[in-house]
């Protein structure tokens, strides 16, 4: 298995930085940045980083505006403000000189999977990861998210909300990558009406894998269900990565044969697909 390191970094977002930890091992590679919810932190899924850093990706997580050592500024950040440490941050991690630009998984928590969807349309977005997104309405945007009333959240995630109004759920519908959402049974926070918003919006996505945990509630409070989520995390980024090595050496294969077809050179092949010889059209000379 592939050993990994992290590093310690700061990223700018105007005239400020937010702090972040950069995960991988030592080579052109899938980039993942994984984003924790409202009151959470990076810590969240630095242990994660590490298994999926192990399948050979370079992983980003970071703490948002207002949460961590930030955490004096949480009743005066925005969504806006959030967005803007996603996409710095996203910026990042596309820059690392290891990273695909071309295969970049977002996976969010809650408000880090609300937020990441509406990252989709901003930013190059291979691979959505959405466990228990969170819905807000757009109205709202500028208001600081701390101000937000908790009785009209509950009402409005507890209602079919149509994809045309809702700036994440119309990007989900725009949305044409692989995605992956996980709810849990028992969430209280972000019911299943909300989960069912988005499956209904992702009619254009390429795959869907749905999966619901088991008693768990919004948090994962018990290691079992935080384990559970773990568990289907690294092994869908697993399969997704792996699909995408195939995709790459297909495509690649195929281009030799079409270089090959037009030059007019012929290749023999064993039983096992192996080479054994090569040439071309020309006639032998005696």
């Amino acid at each position: 298995m592939t050993t990994t390191r992290h590093n310690s970094i700061h990223i700018p977002v105007g005239d400020r930085s937010i702090a972040g930890t950069l995960v991988g091992p030592n080579s052109l590679m899938p980039g993942v940045m994984l984003v924790h919810g409202w009151d959470g932190s990076q810590e969240q899924y630095i242990a994660r980083a590490h298994e999926i850093a192990a399948l050979g990706c370079i992983c980003l997580t970071f703490d948002l505006r207002g949460h961590a050592k930030d955490r004096a500024a949480r009743d005066a950040v925005t969504r806006e403000d959030n967005l803007a440490d996603m996409l710095a941050a996203y910026d990042v991690l596309v820059g690392h000189p290891s990273v695909d630009g071309a295969a970049v998984a977002v996976v969010g928590s809650s408000y880090g999977g609300y937020l990441a969807a509406i990252l989709s349309t901003l930013r190059p977005v291979r691979w959505l990861g959405m466990r228990v997104p969170a819905l807000y309405k757009d109205a709202d945007w500028l208001v600081p998210k701390h101000a937000l009333s908790r009785e009209e959240l509950v009402a409005y995630r507890n209602s079919v909300v149509a994809p045309a109004s809702n700036r994440a759920l119309s990007a989900a519908a725009q949305f044409e990558g692989d995605v992956l959402m996980v709810e849990s049974e028992f969430d209280t926070l972000v019911p299943h009406p909300v989960i069912k918003n988005y499956l209904d919006a992702f009619q254009r996505a390429h795959s869907m894998t749905y999966r619901v945990i088991k008693g768990a509630d919004h948090a994962l409070s018990q290691k079992v269900w935080s384990q559970s989520y773990t568990n289907v995390l690294v092994n869908w980024v697993g399969e997704m990565v792996k699909g995408a090595k195939e995709e790459a050496e297909a495509a690649r294969v195929h281009k030799a044969s079409a270089a090959r077809e037009k030059t007019g050179a012929k290749v023999l092949h064993s039983a096992s697909g192996k080479v054994l010889a090569s040439g071309s059209d020309s006639p032998a000379i005696a």
